[in-house]
């Protein structure tokens, strides 16, 4: 018999987790956390009576039922009320079809946010001036990965942090005149960048016979891919890009892979590789407080390790919500994380297809 914890209770012992990870169990806080939205997110335990899961029956991580991320556009997954709603941005069906992560306890995604950005982004303890091709809380005030940014740029930033994306748009030739800022003085930093805006400022670079040397120790953040917007470019382009035009070297360009409805974040390993001396490729890393696996695009089992299926996430920082996502996004298990290879076709594998009308039903 699971023991239910109050909501300060559960939300206590993740920052706990998430604090000081080591030696933690994850499974059991998994469960505890499960038990705790089972008694508290009224549409999620009805998908769990639905199929015969409660906090009785599960009795590993790994078989606590999974929300796919569509379920975000149907319904309000939280339980208790929120501090902050995050939206998703729009989709083909609609602005008035966003997704919606409605966060009952805002610390978990702050201290979640930063540790793991430290972590990766941060391995040698830097303090860095941040240039954020990211729009500002002003422009995008709802949504979450401004948020994570705005609180990097805050509480990890050095004086001379600021956006250049802003309600009024992208201000490529400023954020140019910063770069050349940081190279004349030799003042390193970190650029926070959506990918796509990173691509438009090199494709205005070569248009106006741009190059820029930023000091040793600079690095990039890049996130969002291309969602369709500007010139496509391949990774190795995009890396050889970041060489050419800012001569930052490619294990100082950490992509970052989130989403509206997850409270933590996953990112390249490769900065946080180069300081502990490892010679790993390049993946995907979560942080302790965090699993992933890698399931079957129709049956939505577990699949070996190397095999590509669709990646579901269990993250604890999503106390407040629902712990199990499972995402339409394709990958493979490698060494303690995973690669990403595309997006199910159609966006939405058949999988995710039936869970979602197996979720709506139970409602």
């Amino acid at each position: 018999m699971q023991t239910i914890v109050s909501a300060a209770d559960i939300s206590n012992q993740v920052l706990e987790f998430i604090h000081n990870p080591a030696g933690k169990d994850f499974a059991t806080l998994a469960l505890a956390v499960f038990a705790y939205q089972f008694h508290r997110n009224l549409p999620y335990q009805r998908f769990c009576l639905s199929r015969g899961q409660t906090p009785e029956t599960v009795t590993r991580w790994q078989d606590i039922p999974a929300v796919p991320t569509v379920a975000f556009k149907e319904l309000d997954l939280s339980c208790r009320p929120p501090e902050k709603i995050f939206l998703t941005s729009g989709t083909t069906q609609g602005q008035q079809k966003r997704g919606r992560h409605l966060i009952p306890d805002l610390r978990l995604y702050h201290d979640s946010a930063l540790a793991h950005f430290t972590t990766c982004l941060l391995p040698d303890a830097c303090r860095l001036r941040m240039l954020a091709l990211i729009p500002s809380p002003a422009a995008l005030p709802t949504s979450s990965l401004t948020q994570m940014a705005d609180w990097v740029m805050t509480e990890l930033g050095e004086p001379g942090s600021r956006y250049f994306i802003d309600p009024a748009g992208i201000h490529l030739e400023a954020f140019a005149d910063a770069v050349a800022d940081a190279q004349r003085t030799g003042t390193a930093v970190c650029i926070l960048a959506l990918t796509s805006a990173l691509v438009a400022f090199f494709d205005w670079c070569e248009a106006h016979g741009y190059v820029f040397a930023l000091p040793s120790g600079s690095r990039i953040m890049d996130t969002g891919g291309h969602k369709g917007k500007g010139r496509r470019i391949s990774r190795n382009g995009f890396l050889q890009s970041c060489w050419k035009y800012l001569k930052v070297a490619g294990y100082y360009c950490v992509n970052e892979y989130g989403m509206t409805e997850m409270a933590s974040q996953f990112y390249d390993n490769v900065l946080r590789n180069r300081f502990v001396r490892s010679n790993e490729p390049r993946y995907k890393i979560g942080p302790p407080w965090v699993r992933t696996l890698v399931v079957d695009v129709d049956t939505l089992t577990e699949v070996p390790q190397g095999q590509t299926g669709l990646l579901r996430h269990f993250d604890l920082a999503n106390c407040g919500s629902v712990v199990a996502i499972q995402t339409d996004d394709l990958g493979y298990a490698i060494g303690e994380g995973f690669e990403i290879t595309g997006r199910a076709p159609g966006a939405e594998a058949r999988g995710c297809a039936l869970a979602l009308d197996e979720f709506l039903a139970a409602q």
